[in-house]
């Protein structure tokens, strides 16, 4: 990439709408644009302030193309830092191609897919951690997800990050003067503030570390799996807790052969329900495949339900699955309590610790389950200024600091050398620089920024 030039891409979402906006940004995007705008008051964009907002038409030479609103932002008052114009424009896809082609042809390059947003890190507008929470509001779909990405990209986690790295640079700088003295033996930096600098390092990096399970399950949903021999309501299940026909309801067992999956939002946080086929013994080729799949989506699953009729005794069945499964989180449902008595629902709920009573075709019970799904998935109560780590990369560059910063402490501990250190305390900063971009390289970045939508 090179970012001298002007780049141009569609901003909103491509295909017909009531409107569509076109990013144009560079050294030279306003005047760019204002060679093929026709302001109706005959303003002259270039003499125009920042943040205004302008109506008249874009022209081809003589061909008025649509009657447009252009919003001009100034360097580096701007989202990438460079001068920046946006065209408000009919939502039509000839019109959002008409204009774009011929910016393309006055001055103009199509933008990279992130470019815009890289620009902007480039331009010290945001560090490296906020500028990927873009990708990742824009990705967000729940309110936990939403919230996370709005808390990183104000710059939460980067200002935690950046604060350590500044004290263990500190630090850092004392320790190495030591090395230009060590023919006098003198000592600049405190070792037991040291010491208590990197317990508080290691405290807070083992927390960040603990959030990637959390952060991991609000930004992909929690994958949960249906289970249960045939015809208990797995499929009824499913289509109420959705609250849609989603899978098809029989009385004939085997109905279910594949696998049926759907998400929903419970609490803000996104659930991937998957309804597999009845688990029984069976000669039927097809059906057997099923089942061998709903193992398997047990397997990929974070929680499992596993469904039987209340007025059966399913005790040894449930033993087998608990036995089978023994790392696996899995909830216990006893479906069509309104066939049973109160007695049996009691017995049902001594036996079993935790067992959620429902009746899938009624409803009955299930606010209850959507509440201890919830509670299931210890996401707990999110606070607003809560770090959560969502992206593995920032996970793995945390697990390398942290192990440099338990060699310094054990090098503290036998009393190692002030050089033999610093190759440490280097690799720890190294990998703290590496999460807020203090440290990058040209393939990191294109490799972080590849994975952003065009126009972002």
């Amino acid at each position: 990439m090179t970012y001298n030039d002007n780049i141009i891409a569609l901003a909103s979402a491509s295909g017909t709408g009531a409107i569509a906006v076109i990013r144009i940004s560079g050294i030279n995007a306003i005047e760019i644009v204002a060679k093929q705008f026709k302001s109706v008051r005959n303003k002259n964009l270039t003499k125009q302030k920042t943040h205004t907002i302008h109506l008249g038409h874009i022209i081809d030479e003589n061909k008025i193309i649509d009657k447009v609103l252009v919003s001009i932002f100034k360097a580096p008052n701007s989202y990438t830092g460079e001068n920046v114009a946006e065209i408000s424009c009919h939502g039509s896809p000839y019109i959002q191609q008409q204009i774009i082609q011929l910016f393309l042809r006055n001055g103009c390059k199509a933008a990279q897919a992130g470019e815009f947003t890289l620009r902007a890190f480039l331009n010290g507008k945001m560090d490296l951690s906020q500028a990927e929470a873009v990708a990742d509001l824009i990705a967000s779909d729940s309110e936990a997800s939403h919230q996370i990405a709005m808390q990183q990209m104000r710059g939460g986690f980067s200002n935690e990050i950046s604060n350590l790295r500044q004290e263990l640079l500190n630090f850092a700088s004392l320790i190495e003067l030591e090395l230009d003295f060590s023919q006098e033996d003198v000592e600049f930096a405190d070792r037991t503030q040291f010491n208590e600098l990197l317990s508080k390092i290691t405290e807070l990096l083992k927390k960040l570390i603990d959030s990637f399970a959390l952060g991991n399950v609000i930004k992909n949903g929690i994958p949960v799996a249906i289970i249960g021999e045939p015809n208990v309501g797995k499929s009824t299940l499913l289509n109420t807790l959705l609250n849609e026909e989603r899978a098809i309801v029989s009385d004939i067992p085997g109905t279910t052969r594949d696998t049926v999956e759907d998400q929903i939002t419970i609490g803000g946080i996104n659930f991937r329900f998957i309804d597999t086929a009845g688990i029984r013994d069976t000669n039927d080729k097809i059906e057997q495949i099923g089942i061998t799949k709903a193992f398997e989506k047990v397997e990929q699953a974070r929680l499992v339900i596993y469904l039987f009729e209340a007025k059966k005794d399913k005790h040894q069945a449930i033993e087998k699955i608990q036995k089978d499964f023994p790392n696996k989180k899995i909830l216990l449902i006893a479906n069509k309590i309104d066939e049973i008595d109160k007695k049996r629902q009691a017995k049902l709920q001594s036996r079993f610790k935790s067992i959620q009573l429902v009746s899938a075709k009624t409803g009955i019970g299930i606010n209850n389950l959507k509440e201890e799904l919830l509670k299931l998935s210890n996401t707990g109560e999110l606070g607003k200024d809560d770090t959560i780590v969502t992206n593995s990369r920032h996970y793995d560059a945390l697990l390398k600091a942290l192990g440099a910063i338990q060699k310094v402490k054990e090098g503290i501990e036998v009393e190692l050398s002030s050089d033999l250190m610093t190759i440490d305390i280097r690799e720890a900063l190294y990998h703290l620089g590496e999460i807020t971009g203090s440290v990058t390289t040209d393939d990191l970045l294109g490799n972080i920024f590849s994975n952003f939508c065009i126009g972002k």
